[in-house]
This record gives C-alpha cells, sequence and structure tokens, in this order.
C-alpha cells in the first residue's frame, strides 16, 4: 500500500486545476517541485558572489537568485497567537457532553440510510476521528447487507464511497440497478440531484476497468452542469459547484471540514449538535496546532537557515501546513512537528540544488550526505557545511528518538533516503546544466524520489506506527514501475511530454490529467488490499497526495504564500470559529 502511495506520488503532486501559461509559472519547487527545466530557469537572476573555491583561491563565481520574498510570518507575530481554547476545560468538558450525544444518536437510529448520512456529515465536519468505533460497526453492518440501500441511488452512492474510503471491496455492479437495457445510467435519475451528486462523488473511488462507474462519472458531470444553469437553491448549488471543482475524495479533510462547517449552518436539517461540536473539535484542535507551529518556528529560527542560507524560501508556516495536512488529529503533536522539520530541510536542500550551489559543489554535498559523515564536510563551502550540519544533527536527534523509544536503529535507512534524494537532486541539476531535457519516462523514473515522498513517509510512519520489519521493507522497498504505470508531476511533465511528443501544451495537460486519474484507481485498488501499515499511516499516505494538489491547486502556494496560502493559514490556524448563539 505504501509502496503504491510512495510511487504514485508524482503523479498526483503539484497538479493545478486552473491551466496556468507555463512561462508564468513560479521557480523551481519539487515536493514543491513545481517548474520545468528550461521555462523557469529565467525567473532566476545571474548575481556575481565571492567565493572559496575548492582549491583555496579565492574567485568569482556567478549565482543564480530566484528572488524569493521573505516570509510574510513575523516570528513574533506567530509566537503571540493565543487560543481561548487551549487547555479550556470548559469547552473540552462541553465537547465530551455533546460526543456522548452523538453517540446514543448513532446507537439509536435504526434506517441504514439515514446512518449513512450521519456518518458522511461526521466525516465532512472533521468529526469521525471520535467516533471511529462506532463508525466502524455501522459500515460494517451496510457492508453485511448492502441490499439495505442499494435501491437508492442516494443511498446507494453514499454507502458504495463510505465503504471504499474504508477499505471494503465492496462491487461496482450495486449501482447496476440504475441502468437501463443497453448499460446506460437511465435518463430520468438527472431529476435526483442529490444522488447524481453522490454518484459523482463515489466515481473517484473506482479502479481500473470499472467501467459503470466510469460511464457514471462522464453521466453525472453532464447533467451536474445543467443543475448548476437551472436550480437557484443556494445550498445545492454551493456543494454542486464544489464537487465539480474538485472531488471530495481527492479533497484535504482539514480544509474540507473547515469549508463544509459553513455550508452545514445553512442546511436546512442540519442537527445543531452536529455544528456545536464540529466548531468546537475544530477550535480545540487550532489551538493544538497554533503551539506546534509556535514550536516550529522557534526550531526555525534557532537552527539559522534563514541567514546562512539567503538565497532559500523561508517557509516554516507553510512546511507546517504540509505537515497538519498530512496528519491533523491532534494525538499527532510529534509527528506534526517533526514533520515540519523533515519538510523545512527538503526546501533547503532543495534551493541548494536548484538555485545556488554549482555542480561541483552539488558533487561535493552529495557525497558528504552518502558518506552521512560530519568530518565530510572540509571541502564544501561554508554555507554548504551549514546546511549539512542542519541536516545531519536534526536526522541524527529524530534517529536517537526513535532508538530511545522503539529500540530500532534507523540511520541506516534514513541515510538511504537522504543520498538518494540528493541524488535525484543531483541529475536534475546536470539536466538543467548541459541543457538537456528528459524525456517524459527518464523524467517519471527520477521525480518519484525527487518529489521526496519517500523521505516524507518514512518519517512519518517512523513517529506514528509501531516499526515491524514488514513496514520497513514497505517503506525501503518499492519499485517505480515506470512501465506499468507511467506517472508525472506538472508542469514540469507537461514540458517534457510536450518536447518528447510534440503535442500542444493542453493536449499535455490532458495527458498528465489522465495520468493522475490512473493514478488514483490504482491508490483505490491498494486502499482494500491488506497491508503492513496501520489505518493511520494509510491515511497519511493518502494525505500527503491530497496535500500536494491542495499546494499547488491555485499555482505555487509553496513559494508564493501572500495569495490562497494566506488566506487557508488564517482560516485553519489562526482564526476560530464562532459559536452558534
Amino acid at each position: 500500500m505504501a509502496s503504491r502511495l510512495l510511487t504514485s506520488f508524482p503523479a498526483v503532486c503539484s497538479f493545478p486545476r486552473q491551466p496556468q501559461q507555463l512561462n508564468h509559472i513560479s521557480n523551481r519547487s519539487k515536493f514543491h517541485r513545481f517548474n520545468v527545466f528550461h521555462a523557469t530557469q529565467s525567473h532566476c537572476e545571474a548575481v556575481a558572489t565571492k567565493n572559496i573555491s575548492i582549491s583555496g583561491q579565492e574567485v568569482e563565481i556567478v549565482r543564480r537568485s530566484a528572488n524569493y520574498h521573505p516570509s510574510i510570518w513575523d516570528y513574533d507575530y506567530v509566537q503571540s497567537l493565543t487560543s481561548d481554547y487551549l487547555d479550556n476545560e470548559s469547552y473540552k468538558e462541553r465537547a465530551r457532553k455533546l460526543m456522548e450525544e452523538v453517540r446514543k444518536l448513532l446507537d439509536n437510529v435504526v434506517d441504514p440510510l439515514e446512518k449513512l448520512e450521519l456518518v458522511d456529515n461526521l466525516q465532512r465536519l472533521g468529526l469521525s476521528y471520535k467516533f471511529e468505533d462506532e463508525i466502524k460497526k455501522i459500515l460494517k453492518d451496510i457492508s453485511a447487507d448492502f441490499s439495505s440501500v442499494k435501491d437508492n441511488l442516494y443511498g446507494t452512492a453514499v454507502g458504495f464511497r463510505l465503504l471504499r474510503q474504508h477499505g471494503y471491496n465492496v462491487n461496482q455492479v450495486v449501482f447496476s440497478g440504475f441502468l437501463d437495457e443497453v448499460g446506460n445510467f437511465k435518463a430520468s435519475l438527472s431529476k435526483d440531484w442529490k444522488g447524481m451528486l453522490n454518484l459523482y462523488e463515489a466515481s473517484y473511488l473506482l479502479m481500473e476497468g470499472e467501467r459503470i462507474l466510469e460511464n457514471a462519472r462522464a453521466f453525472v458531470a453532464k447533467h451536474l452542469t445543467e443543475c448548476l444553469n437551472q436550480n437557484n437553491n443556494e445550498y445545492i448549488l454551493t456543494l454542486v459547484e464544489h464537487a465539480m471543482e474538485f472531488p471530495l475524495h481527492w479533497r484535504l479533510p482539514r480544509m474540507e471540514a473547515r469549508w463544509f462547517i459553513d455550508v452545514y449552518k445553512k442546511k436546512q436539517d442540519k442537527i445543531p449538535m452536529f455544528l456545536e461540536l464540529a466548531i468546537l473539535e475544530f477550535n480545540l484542535t487550532q489551538a493544538v496546532h497554533q503551539d506546534d507551529l509556535k514550536y516550529a518556528a522557534r526550531w526555525w529560527k534557532d537552527l539559522g537557515l534563514v541567514e546562512g542560507l539567503s538565497f532559500a524560501r523561508d517557509r516554516v508556516v507553510e512546511n507546517f501546513l504540509w505537515s497538519v495536512g498530512m496528519m491533523s488529529r491532534p494525538q499527532f503533536g510529534k509527528a506534526r512537528r517533526v514533520q515540519t522539520k523533515v519538510n523545512a530541510l527538503i526546501t533547503s536542500i532543495d534551493d541548494v540544488y536548484d538555485i545556488y550551489g554549482t555542480l561541483d559543489e552539488l558533487e561535493l554535498f552529495t557525497k558528504a550526505v552518502e558518506r552521512w559523515d560530519i568530518n565530510a564536510i572540509q571541502s564544501l563551502p561554508n554555507y554548504m557545511k551549514i546546511c549539512f550540519h542542519a541536516l545531519y544533527n536534526s536526522i541524527n536527534e529524530m534517529a536517537f528518538d526513535t532508538l530511545k523509544e522503539q529500540d530500532v536503529d534507523v540511520i541506516p535507512l534514513l541515510k538511504k533516503l537522504w543520498t538518494n534524494l540528493c541524488k535525484a537532486y543531483l541529475l536534475e541539476a546536470r539536466w538543467y546544466h548541459s541543457g538537456y531535457t528528459p524525456t517524459l519516462k527518464e523524467y517519471i523514473e527520477n521525480a518519484w524520489i525527487s518529489i521526496s515522498g519517500s523521505v516524507l513517509l518514512a518519517h512519518s510512519y517512523l513517529i506514528t506506527d509501531p516499526i515491524t520489519k514488514e513496514g520497513l521493507q514497505g517503506i525501503e522497498e518499492y519499485d517505480p514501475n515506470i512501465d506499468e504505470v507511467k506517472r508525472g508531476d506538472t508542469p514540469k511533465s507537461i514540458q517534457c511530454h510536450m518536447h518528447e511528443s510534440g503535442a500542444s501544451e493542453e493536449e499535455a495537460r490532458e495527458h498528465i490529467r489522465k495520468l493522475i486519474d490512473e493514478t488514483w484507481r490504482k491508490m483505490n485498488k491498494d486502499r482494500i488490499t491488506k497491508s503492513p501499515f496501520s489505518e493511520s499511516f494509510i491515511e497519511i499516505a493518502q494525505n500527503l497526495a491530497r496535500v500536494a494538489q491542495f499546494i499547488y491547486q491555485y499555482g505555487d502556494g509553496h513559494g508564493i504564500e501572500d495569495g490562497v496560502t494566506k488566506d487557508r493559514v488564517l482560516s485553519l490556524f489562526i482564526h476560530p470559529i464562532p459559536l452558534p448563539k
């Protein structure tokens, strides 16, 4: 499961829903990679600097600069963040009482369709992790007797989607009752907007070869577009527009909860205790996130890379956003803090390879990481010494904590993964410096490492799961299987495909869209396959794909932080949701 998700990650990262002109794409970001080799290099300006060469002679080296603006998040401002919900027992007690009321409701409801709707609302409101046992029981019962909802398109679609999300291998034939004699969806279904909307969302849980669901998506997309033109119900229009922009299965759960809470307020038959509990839990979790963010900002300031690597992106808040996207639950505080450190180190090293370092220097830095020896840095220029020290000390500290807590030495694994990442960065640097544009296959064979999914998920696994031999194997020994699944992140993959095939930009974009959809189908298949990993880690792995799309949905949300990313940071970490009066 994780192997597939690791190798699938290049396809689902960095794909903007709104087409962009290639010459408007922000400069290099890999995990953060959002570029094409030559189109975006023109955004870097040549800057002449004095440096000490390897032979000890002072020479002038022309380096590039991406002109990244300083962080918009002032350190003192971040440290000043406070929340009325942090350690507030009255709010916590109220949340506990509401949870008991919700549990009673879930126990007392008899109708299977009503139970499914309750589960769906709990998930979208960000509350499902509070009721895992109850939800598992409901879905187990539905799975055992799916006939209880299959005569209703809405119930069938919601049940299918929820069961597949939770690892049940429910067959697409549950939709066969809604087909006409030639196998098309019945035209009369187009009047059932609720059923159609949920059939559309369910179609994104399809696996390879499931033609019923493929036909469902095309059928529903057409009629939902008509719904937008003909319906004046604000609640309906909001849900349909949201779904047509981006499917629920691909959306980031934490951000979806923030959005859906506002939408749920307008629902005529809403359950008030659901709404109040969702707001309380969002704000209580936000207070925990604020505390984690303040810790991350202190660590980042003490590390000193902002001053030592002035050319690199100072994006600790955005790196924290990636971490929350992967693991937002309050109990993952330590994991979020570790993950933010990893994200920040990747961002800095990425910029060393992509922007500032000469090819000779990058060769030396890669060898130093491969040796994993502090004495190996003597031949490096000072800025690289600073960078290596930060990486070496931070990763060793994380590994030491793992050794203490789980009695497993993970340095060999982490050394290998970080070395592979640097080698992948180095290959891209060689391509650039030689003026070579790789084929799409060549690019993908390197990109499945250079987008850093393996490094990110390895650290997530070590901090969130009990370490097992099978788990370590799953993290370490994966095969990109490029010939079977040709995948690519965009827009760099777009440029490669255009250069290789002669396709137009829009044709290349459509090609990559299909690759992304194919990859999700494979991930859906792996979701129902036996895995050595916990449910929570599988969710983290899927969320890594989602957060990448989330960050780059409207452009380079990592490098350019004062647009949509700023609004999202404010809504997720800064501003609590007012409680209903």
